[in-house]
């Protein structure tokens, strides 16, 4: 059965914080001990548009680049948009140099990544982000764009925005359910520095509970591929997100595994169970027999942080603008569970 959810937003008290006051104690980039926050952004700002995984089109992101002018930005069109290598938007030397050019560009204030796909991977070591610490900006996408969330988590000490990429803005507005709007709008709102709660059904398997730290996570493939890596992500304390898309069932619950053996669940703060879509089927021969929900408890029963299933966010179209590397709080209980971001 489908399920409403329910957006709530909750603006800064006193208005925006100066651009000068969001970025705190720069870390080492090898070693980064405090978070740098981008400045909120405002009518005017830059924002640029990269294909660092799969290519896109300039029809493709047509629709994405007129929202954001709708919002008040000026839009860079980077130059993989339209540059085709098979499945990745360009070659691996044509997507690290556009990446490294938004980095490098101190008008941007932000990177919106077109699309996932794959290939991120394959860049990643190459991009010099030193210069975030003189311009640091929001990094935006999810899917295979985990890698830059989880590398900036590890190496940079960068927040950042999983959200939707330019396939996320409609053409045609009326196509799109009220859900798509309000999730596409969390974006805007989470750019402009707004705080953002979100509070959705209950699920009878959610482990009730309270938790407060940073904001981590992404697509479970992509950080278990990162394990071992610089890129590979610390969830000590953390509140922990994980979706995915296009995965069996006994790959899931690997994944999971994964996780507890390597101890990425034994301290969390909490753990947040977003949408796991477009499953691959059993063989019928030899069905796994667990669903999503068997996998996670069993993976997580011992311990007593909060669960929350079903969260609003991954590969579905009520995919919510979370910020990596942010403070929030998680409130589990009978009636709903409320995410909450309340500062760096």
């Amino acid at each position: 059965m489908k399920r409403s959810i329910f957006f709530k937003q909750l603006l800064l008290t006193g208005g925006a914080i100066a651009s000068g006051q969001q970025l705190m104690a720069t870390p080492s980039l090898s070693n980064p001990k405090k978070w740098m926050l981008p400045p909120d952004l405002k009518s005017g700002d830059a924002i640029g548009i990269t294909c660092p995984s799969g290519f896109a089109l300039q029809e493709d992101i047509a629709p994405a680049v007129q929202y954001l002018e709708k919002w008040g930005l000026r839009v860079v069109v980077g130059k993989t948009v339209g540059k085709k290598d098979h499945t990745f938007g360009g070659t691996d030397e044509e997507r690290i140099a556009d990446f490294q050019s938004m980095v490098d560009n101190p008008e941007l204030k932000a990177i919106l990544c077109a699309r996932g796909g794959y290939g991120a991977v394959r860049i990643i070591d190459k991009i010099d982000f030193s210069p975030l610490r003189r311009y640091p900006k929001w990094v935006i996408g999810y899917s295979d764009i985990t890698v830059f969330h989880s590398h900036l988590h590890a190496q940079v000490g960068m927040a950042s925005i999983h959200a939707k990429m330019t396939e996320g803005f409609p053409s045609d507005p009326s196509i799109f359910e009220p859900t798509q709007l309000q999730a596409l709008d969390t974006l805007r709102q989470a750019l402009w520095g707004e705080k953002l709660t979100y509070t959705v059904p209950p699920n009878p398997l959610n482990r009730p509970g309270e938790a407060s730290g940073v904001l981590i996570g992404g697509n479970l493939k992509i950080l278990e591929t990162l394990a071992g890596t610089p890129s590979d992500i610390d969830t000590r304390n953390k509140i922990f997100f994980v979706e995915d898309v296009g995965e069996a069932l006994y790959s899931i619950d690997r994944m999971f595994c994964n996780l507890k053996r390597s101890g990425k669940l034994s301290q969390l703060k909490a753990l947040i169970v977003g949408s796991f879509t477009n499953i691959r089927p059993d063989d019928p021969d030899e069905p796994f027999g667990r669903s999503i929900y068997d996998i996670v408890w069993n993976q997580v029963k011992e311990y007593d942080y909060p669960v929350c299933f079903d969260f609003c966010v991954g590969h579905q179209k009520n995919n919510v603008a979370l910020k990596c590397g942010v403070h929030h709080r998680l409130q589990v209980t009978s009636d709903a569970s409320t995410l909450t971001m309340f500062g760096s």
